[in-house]
């Protein structure tokens, strides 16, 4: 049985071979990602708003018995130009034993239409060990193109826009407001075109598996489960080893994230909520 230092040095090991970005954005993704595969880019609109101005979500970020890090997500108001928006601001950070063999500061931005939920301007800026990165992107609907500005390294990239296109987390704010519950079906999965990067644009693919009940720190909570496919064969076991699990009421909100890494597994949960636009479903024995 490994101890929790031995436990800590497999993360450390994980995280200096793999680089934290990956499992970052891997959960971040995950949390962006949740509801795309079934609606495949449609106009419907929920009647109920899942999400309003103040509210907030804590995810604790765990490996094994250990604290990882904590990933937070703020939902604040603002404009762009002329368009009102949602400015959501997420932060990740390394906690205890992992703080102290590797420090991670992360924060994504995103500033996307009230109305439309369409991303406006992105802003990734992290710090990883050493490892950093300060990205934004401007959506330039007017012209088609988002251009994307490197500030560490002082580059310019432009990149052609489509209409499904979405960045990092508005996928997540705009899903929980624009899928037919009714229209899901187990085992059927879509791609999204995705931009956060100077990777450019990519598609991304996830499956629908189903309902399940999960046990949580706040009690049993419905959850619809879901399949992204990622790469294989560095950090991920296999293509299916990473699962989602999303509440099935109207606010829609990840409850678990869990990936099979090639050692161990790497689980992020539900840790704190407040200012959620409707109740949060908790099963009563």
């Amino acid at each position: 049985m490994v101890n929790s230092y031995g436990m800590m040095a497999v993360l450390v090991l994980l995280i200096k071979r793999f680089g934290m970005r990956t499992l970052t954005v891997a959960l971040m993704m995950l949390l962006g990602l949740s509801l795309w595969a079934q609606n495949g880019g449609s106009s419907y609109t929920s009647k109920v708003p899942a999400f309003q101005e103040g509210e907030w979500l804590k995810f604790r970020l765990h490996y094994g018995i250990l604290n990882a890090s904590y990933a937070t997500l703020r939902v604040k108001t603002d404009t762009v130009g002329d368009v009102p928006v949602y400015h959501v601001v997420g932060r990740g950070k390394t906690t205890g034993f992992a703080s102290i063999f590797f420090k991670v500061d992360d924060t994504y931005e995103s500033y996307f239409g009230k109305k439309d939920g369409r991303p406006y301007r992105f802003i990734r800026k992290i710090d990883e060990g050493g490892y950093t990165k300060d990205i934004e992107i401007e959506f330039d609907y007017r012209k088609d193109v988002a251009i994307l500005k490197d500030k560490k390294n002082n580059k310019k990239f432009n990149f052609t826009l489509n209409e499904d296109i979405q960045d990092l987390i508005s996928a997540f704010y705009y899903l929980r407001n624009h899928y037919d519950p009714n229209k899901l079906e187990v085992g059927k999965s879509i791609e999204l075109n995705m931009l956060y990067d100077d990777d450019g644009i990519f598609p991304f693919r996830l499956k629908y598996l189903g309902k399940e009940i999960l046990n949580t720190k706040f009690g049993k909570v419905e959850c619809l489960k879901f399949r992204p496919y990622v790469q294989s064969g560095r950090v991920f076991k296999e293509q299916e080893s990473l699962s989602l699990w999303v509440s099935n009421d109207l606010n829609r909100i990840p409850i678990r994230v869990k990936a099979d890494l090639a050692v161990g597994s790497l689980k992020a949960d539900l840790d704190g909520y407040n200012g959620l636009k409707n109740q949060f479903k908790i099963i009563m024995d």
